[in-house]
């Protein structure tokens, strides 16, 4: 039978990953065994535990944190938090489990499974006041069976949808605390193919003997973590279903922390229990579930390597050829002298002239153009470069475009005007070898995505008018890019750029008309 759950609304709580992304209800109308509940569901701030409680839930949900796509590996995640089946700690053993597991790639559903009815508002009261008494293990016994089955509806549910989330079918596990981690236990016996989870994490779980059936040949690998000072003696709970996992043969791994408590979670406690999802982070990578689905995309321990493998490389090359000169030599020495009427020009630039042309590659091979851009440089960089990759090739026009990443402070602080002054000496040098000079603005930037919060926008606009003052004077091209592809905040709109600094293709689109016009007019200055 096909699942048809009920989407209860997209929330739209903040952009991208590490925010929930929408709310799925989990039965179309009343969950089966609970239709003649009629209370509300609510939230508790103000309560003895000091942390965020849902509680009265009548209408499983599941909260979806979905991971940004350049990172996502296909790899799924139920989270079930704990409270005593009458509360939920939604955001130390739920959404903030979510927003890591977002980090490295994976997918997280948070769960609101169905509760134990609370006749106040302080449910935590209520909670404690029931704690080890006949009438509170007789309520939570009522509800465990439901909640085991939100759960299990859970599973299938995310396994059915796998494609709607870019996620791999085989890869849907479940966590759970205390209470949660009964439901993340219980997944893992008496399961059918639709919801049986491809791996389960019950942190510091309470097991009733009788979910404890037979444990299947295929039962799924297992992580494991409580504290051995769990207040509510629950450790023993832990190291038995690590033995009898152990003693079935199968994957299981037991993190048994001498100090922590019940109910660490997501808690800071300067304990070793701070860095248990560290753990299970290395356990999910050892069984092969962050490596990403799609062979294009780099996990974030990937990116990590890489990102030290190119900072060392970049110390490497600053040390022996700060400009990087070298980065054009082969290719400077096969540039032919220019014949008699041959308009040869040269783009001066950083990575917006670097990428260029590869991403419209057409536009450099149908021109006499020679690019010189170098990804990450700053004016200071280029300067000292200038007389070897434009100078030397005998240009008719140089078009220079550089002064964001001084901007960006990538080689450290630099006054505005000192960038000015760079970008000056480089045009007299082109003027003095009888080099037409088009000078560009620097193009529009609201945000710096590798430095955030450096608000470059005023500076651009400061520097442009400078290099537009400067060129009227000394009878050079100014090229104003800035104008045609400013948006209403002075960034390079999204349909021009995908990271708000760099055009795409579109974005090269505008600047390759202005570009040329701007050659057009340079060559005929005397």
């Amino acid at each position: 039978m096909k699942l048809k759950p009920i989407f209860a609304g997209l929330m739209l709580l903040a952009a991208g990953a590490n925010a929930q992304q929408k709310v799925i209800q989990l039965y179309p109308g009343a969950a089966p065994g609970s239709e003649s509940w009629n209370w509300d569901e609510a939230v508790s701030e103000n309560n003895a535990a000091n942390t965020k409680k849902v509680y009265n839930v009548v209408h499983p949900t599941l909260g979806v944190f979905l991971p940004d796509a350049s990172i996502a590996n296909g790899t799924a995640v139920i989270i079930c938090p704990g409270g005593s089946f009458q509360t939920l700690s939604i955001d130390n053993e739920g959404n903030e489990e979510a927003k890591w597991l977002n980090e490295h790639g994976v997918a997280a559903f948070v769960l609101k499974y169905r509760l134990v009815h609370s006749l106040t508002t302080d449910p935590v009261k209520e909670v404690l006041a029931k704690r080890g008494t006949k009438a509170g293990s007789e309520e939570a016994a009522k509800v465990i069976p439901l909640a085991i089955a939100d759960a299990r509806l859970a599973i299938a549910y995310v396994r059915e949808h796998a494609a709607e989330f870019n996620l791999s079918a085989s890869r849907i596990g479940i966590m759970g605390f205390s209470a949660g981690g009964t439901l993340a236990a219980a997944s893992a016996y008496d399961y059918t193919p639709a919801n049986k989870p491809d791996f389960v994490a019950p942190i510091y779980p309470y097991i009733p003997a009788k979910i404890q059936t037979v444990i299947k040949a295929d039962a799924p690998p297992m992580f494991i973590a409580a504290a051995s000072d769990d207040d509510l003696g629950l450790a023993p709970h832990s190291v038995d279903l690590y033995n009898k996992w152990l003693a079935s043969k199968h994957i299981a791994e037991l993190h048994m922390y001498t100090k922590g408590g019940h109910g660490f979670g997501m808690r800071k406690q300067n304990l070793p229990t701070d860095h248990w999802i560290d753990r299970f982070g290395d356990w999910l990578d050892q069984q092969g579930l962050l490596t990403p689905i799609d062979p294009k995309v780099k996990t974030p321990r990937q990116k990590a390597e890489q990102a030290e493998a190119d900072r060392r490389q970049n110390e490497k090359r600053n040390h022996d050829d700060w400009a990087n000169v070298n980065r054009y030599r082969p290719d400077n020495e096969k540039v032919p002298a220019p014949t008699a009427n041959e308009k040869r020009v040269v783009y001066m630039g950083d990575s917006i002239t670097d990428f260029w042309i590869n991403n419209d590659p057409a536009f450099w091979s149908s021109n006499p153009y020679y690019d010189r851009g170098i990804s990450g440089q700053t004016t200071t960089q280029m300067l000292v470069r200038f007389r070897d990759d434009v100078i030397d090739l005998k240009p008719a026009v140089v078009v220079i475009l550089a002064g964001i990443n001084d901007i960006a402070e990538n080689n450290g602080p630099i006054k505005l005007e000192d960038v000015f002054g760079n970008l000056q000496s480089m045009a007299l040098l082109a003027k003095a070898a009888n080099i037409k000079v088009v000078l560009s603005s620097v193009l529009p930037a609201f945000d710096f995505p590798w430095r955030p919060g450096m608000e470059p926008a005023p500076k651009v606009m400061r520097l442009n008018a400078m290099l537009k003052d400067f060129a009227a004077k000394n009878n050079m091209v100014y090229l104003d890019y800035f104008t045609t592809m400013a948006d209403e905040r002075n960034g390079l709109p999204k349909n021009l750029s995908g990271d708000g600094v760099h055009p795409n293709l579109a974005g090269y689109k505008v600047m390759e008309p202005l570009a040329q016009k701007a050659i057009t007019e340079a060559l005929k200055k005397k």
